[in-house]
């Protein structure tokens, strides 16, 4: 008999916690009211994050390690960070106001005298036995994709002016995925604040395989060896499936002892590292 009772009460307090909650609305410019896409959002090591959709809208999944205390945090590039406690966002139809950043730094452009190619990262594709794939065992539904970032770890020695970005794509099942590329500074062995301020995106379309590559000149990023290390990463933001089975996006990979790959599940949730090297590289040109 107790061990029914234990039984039920177990099946009903799991049947709470699995539950979640969320937070929706939509976020607007200050300045000219128009709807802001594809904004991070997320609450600080919780595991809860996503990005509002190229309309503004947004949708946060809330687990059962968020507290009505917790703060939401909203930031986009050229804009002031908003941050905003849960249980102020009651409403069914949160509308969050970003205001622009008066901060934002003037283009600088750097004339380099003989300037030397250099390759940060790996361009070999390998044999194909080893994928690393933005779908997780547990995912429910593409949204939960949201905000999820994978990268490498680079190190900066010299001044250099980035060409293109690189990666291998070895599987494809959509007929777009759109990413956000981010450049962040490397402290305490993970990424930490972004040192790029450029919000790039760009669209993988067609269920492409193989070497997708980027144009970067329009945007004259210029990495400072002063950097140091720093980690570059690609952000999963939107994404229209082939079918509804459609579920593999993966990027070839390798065992490395010296080289560190990243990756977090969505904005906000703590990083991680592993011993791997996606074939995920920068051509540039250095002094």
């Amino acid at each position: 008999m107790k061990y029914n009772i234990t039984l039920v009460f177990f099946l009903v307090t799991f049947g709470i916690t699995a539950q979640e909650n969320s937070i929706s609305g939509e976020i607007k410019d200050s300045k000219n009211n128009s709807n802001l896409d594809y904004v991070n959002i997320g609450i600080s090591d919780k595991n809860a994050g996503t990005i509002s959709d190229a309309k503004g809208n947004f949708n946060l999944k809330l687990n059962n390690k968020v507290t009505p205390n917790d703060t939401v945090v909203f930031s986009h590039i050229g804009f002031e960070t908003k941050k905003i406690v849960v249980s102020q966002l009651k409403s069914d139809r949160n509308k969050i106001i970003l205001e622009p950043s008066e901060n934002t730094l003037k283009e600088v452009v750097v004339k380099f005298k003989k300037p030397k190619s250099k390759q940060f990262g790996r361009s070999a594709k390998g044999l194909a036995l080893m994928h690393s794939n933005f779908f997780y065992a547990m995912d429910k539904t593409i949204d939960d994709r949201l905000s999820r970032e994978k990268g490498m770890q680079f190190k900066i020695k010299k001044n250099c002016k980035v060409n293109d970005f690189n990666f291998n794509i070895t599987s494809n099942q959509f007929k777009s995925v759109k990413f956000r590329l981010n450049f962040y500074k490397v402290e305490n062995d993970l990424p930490s604040k972004i040192i790029i301020e450029k919000d790039i995106l760009f669209e993988v379309k067609d269920e492409f395989q193989g070497l997708y590559t980027l144009d970067l000149k329009p945007y004259n990023i210029y990495l400072d060896k002063e950097m140091g290390e720093i980690a570059v990463t690609i952000q999963w933001i939107e994404s229209v499936k082939r079918d509804d089975k459609s579920k593999y996006f993966a990027i070839s990979t390798a065992i490395s002892p010296t080289e560190t790959s990243f990756h977090r599940e969505r904005n906000m949730s703590t990083w991680y590292k592993t011993g791997q090297s996606l074939t995920f590289y920068l051509n540039t040109m250095c002094q």
